[in-house]
Order: structure tokens, then C-alpha cells, then sequence
């Protein structure tokens, strides 16, 4: 029966990947599942945190974690509340960075937003997960490595106004 498996607990989800991006359009797809039927967000939103999780994934691929290791991603899900998002590199990559070097970059990342152009790349974080969530938090791994933790919680209200745009709205609108 449909709802029977609808749970107003926490759902933990945890996903092993290699370091290999033809794996993101699977997890892309699970996040958008994932958002839209188990936390109450909208279609915007969930589309929104989709691409958090792609781009906290891409980078942890990209710069931490080297050839032939893992990226553990962590969905968990607070029905009617928040959606959150583990991300966890091995620190093996070309770019080794640890929680407070991270927190320094962004900083600077988001001044930099206001002041000047980036160019195409060096955007993700400040543009689109710190813009798009409400908690961003790095962690140090005790055995190496990174832990980017985002979290978005549930604002029924905000929803509404944007779900009332987009049925009435005539053209394309970019917020």
C-alpha cells in the first residue's frame, strides 16, 4: 500500500563509489529520487540539492581521493525536516586540503564572488553549495582525508512562494 514504507524517522543511506565520474549520473538520479519522495521538498529543490551533491562529489573525485580509492557519500534524510549529505575523501588526491584550509577557501571563494569574476572553474562551492545550503561544514578524517558535511532544511514557506512562481510563471526564471 502506497505511504506504508513513509517513515517520519531519519533514513541513513550510505553509497561506496570509486573514484570514477561515470558513476555521478547514478547517484545525480538517487538524489533527485531521494529529495523529492522521502523529504517533502519541491521540484525546485530538489533539482537545487542534486547538484549540491554533484558538485561536493565531483570534487571530492577531482582533488581528494586518487585513482582506484573510494568516496563514501551519506544521504540522510529527516522527513518534513532536512536532507543532509556526507561526502568523505581518502586525502589521496592531487589536492590535499584539510577542514580549516577549506573553510579559509571558501571564505575567500565567496569574497572573491562579490569583487570579481572566477572564470568557469572554482565556483562550485561558494555558488552553488554554500549558496544552496543552509549548514556547510569540513571535518578532518582521523585516518586521512576529508568530510564535507551539507545540510538544507525544509522551509514550508519558501517552498510555497516558489512552487506559486513557477505555476505562474510565462517564462524561464532563474533564482
Amino acid at each position: 500500500m502506497a505511504g506504508e514504507n513513509q517513515t517520519s524517522e531519519p533514513v541513513k543511506i550510505t553509497i561506496i563509489l570509486p573514484t570514477n565520474a561515470y558513476f555521478l549520473s547514478g547517484i545525480r538520479d538517487f538524489t533527485l529520487s531521494l529529495t523529492k519522495n522521502m523529504t517533502g521538498f519541491s521540484d525546485q529543490w530538489a533539482y537545487r540539492f542534486q547538484t549540491v551533491v554533484d558538485e561536493l562529489c565531483n570534487n571530492a573525485i577531482e582533488h581528494g581521493s586518487a585513482k582506484g580509492k573510494d568516496v563514501v557519500i551519506t544521504f540522510i534524510s529527516d522527513p518534513k525536516k532536512s536532507i543532509e549529505i556526507v561526502v568523505e575523501d581518502t586525502g589521496t588526491g592531487p589536492n590535499k586540503y584539510n577542514a580549516q584550509q577549506m573553510t579559509n577557501l571558501l571564505k575567500e571563494r565567496i569574497a572573491m564572488m562579490h569583487s570579481q569574476y572566477l572564470g568557469l572553474r572554482g565556483r562550485g562551492l561558494p555558488k552553488i553549495v554554500a549558496e544552496w545550503t543552509d549548514e556547510l561544514i569540513f571535518e578532518d578524517k582521523p585516518d586521512g582525508g576529508l568530510r564535507v558535511k551539507a545540510k538544507k532544511y525544509l522551509r514550508e514557506k519558501e517552498d510555497q512562494v516558489l512552487l506559486e512562481a513557477q505555476n505562474k510563471a510565462t517564462h524561464l526564471q532563474l533564482v
